[in-house]
């Protein structure tokens, strides 16, 4: 599994949904099947009793998990069917841990952001990655050219695995995910799932995991140089 994580600065809003959505999309033009999460470092457990003056409008998935619209994008863009456990928020993974340390999970331990938020943050990450994310967990891309018969699909193109995407690739999972940390970098609510992530590229290797920085660069006057 590779892990593809986007992150944003300055400014909250500059297209790390669509910039995740387009990469998916052109990996999938290359035989790669693809999962994605969105990180949202709010409180909240999810968006559902957000007012969409304050977020936007949340998207409702298949299993009714009420998430950012980020998700709505990963969804249309790459033709795949994620999970309320696609959307990460801070409200989530706090209750988890808490929920773990009333159940005497820790054996008394101290209970803290670390390792204990973090190594949830990981552990959440990891688990969800490997959910597959449609009827046959491959997606390859298809493209669709307009006959005399109506569109007709183009040969699918073996992927890594060197599968053909037949009955035997169905519930496999994905070879990258895309993570997208919502809001930016500087935001003191984001830090610990830096801080996770930072620790992950250890846990999974340099080899597969890639960070992606999206930023905001003013034009000075009319002249755009």
């Amino acid at each position: 599994m590779k892990y593809i994580v986007v992150t944003g600065g300055v400014v909250s809003g500059l297209g790390k949904g669509v910039t995740i959505s387009s990469m998916g999309r052109m990996l999938q033009g290359c035989g790669l099947r693809v999962t994605s999460i969105k990180i949202d470092p709010y409180l909240n457990v999810d968006a559902g009793t957000m007012s969409p003056f304050e977020h936007g409008e949340c998207f409702v998935l298949n299993d009714g998990g009420e998430t950012d619209l980020d998700l709505g994008n990963y969804e249309r863009f790459l033709s795949i069917s994620l999970t309320s456990d696609h959307n990460i928020t801070t409200g989530k993974i706090y209750r988890k841990v808490i929920s773990k340390e009333r159940r005497g999970d820790y054996l008394g331990k101290t209970v803290q952001v670390v390792p204990h938020i973090t190594d949830e943050i990981q552990r959440w990450i990891e688990e969800v990655a490997h959910i597959p994310v449609d009827d046959q967990g491959n997606r390859h891309w298809e493209a669709h050219a307009l006959g005399e018969d109506g569109p007709r699909k183009t040969p699918k193109t073996n992927g890594p695995s060197g599968s053909s995407g037949g009955e035997d690739d169905q519930h496999k999972v994905a070879d990258v995910c895309l993570i997208e940390v919502g809001g930016t970098v500087g935001d003191i609510e984001s830090s610990v799932f830096l801080e996770a992530l930072r620790q992950f590229q250890f846990r999974v290797g340099p080899s597969n995991f890639c960070l992606t920085f999206v930023s905001l660069v003013p034009i000075m006057g009319e002249e755009q140089k």
